[in-house]
């Protein structure tokens, strides 16, 4: 949604694959292959993009297998566009998501980057260490 003087747009779906591939580099995350990604985005439970008149500036998606677990995954916004709110604006959409359809007792889970910790926070999540630890591993 967005309102008369919010140039940010939230829209329901995913990127494409140079578009995802570019928000996460752009914003100090890894990169994917492109093979990885085109098999992986229409797997996509729920996911959001965050637009900018024509540009892509954010984004955030939910995977899993829709009914027990589920993981928040790939939130990012372009640094020109940080600090207005937008990752809250991910994660709320997200959430509310979660919220809506997932069902009860649904485990959901994501990995904190850096500081990102302190905006998951504020939805709910929290640490499990010293009980589990999140741990992964690249192929």
């Amino acid at each position: 949604m967005k309102s008369i003087n919010d140039p940010y747009e939230v829209r329901v779906g995913v990127p494409d694959v140079a578009t995802f591939r570019h928000l996460r580099t752009a914003s100090g995350m890894s990169d994917r292959p492109a093979e990885a990604v085109a098999a992986g985005l229409p797997n996509t439970w729920f996911g959001v993009t965050v637009h900018r008149g024509g540009e892509s500036v954010g984004m955030g998606r939910i995977v899993g297998d829709g009914g027990a677990v589920f993981q928040i995954a790939d939130v990012c916004v372009l640094p020109a566009h940080q600090g207005r709110g937008l990752g809250m604006r991910i994660m709320e959409r997200l959430t509310a998501e979660l919220e809506e359809r997932a069902p009860e007792g649904a485990c959901v889970t994501l990995i904190a980057d850096g500081e990102a910790h302190r905006l998951y926070a504020k939805f709910g999540f929290v640490g499990t260490a010293p009980a589990s630890v999140g741990m992964q591993r690249l192929v």
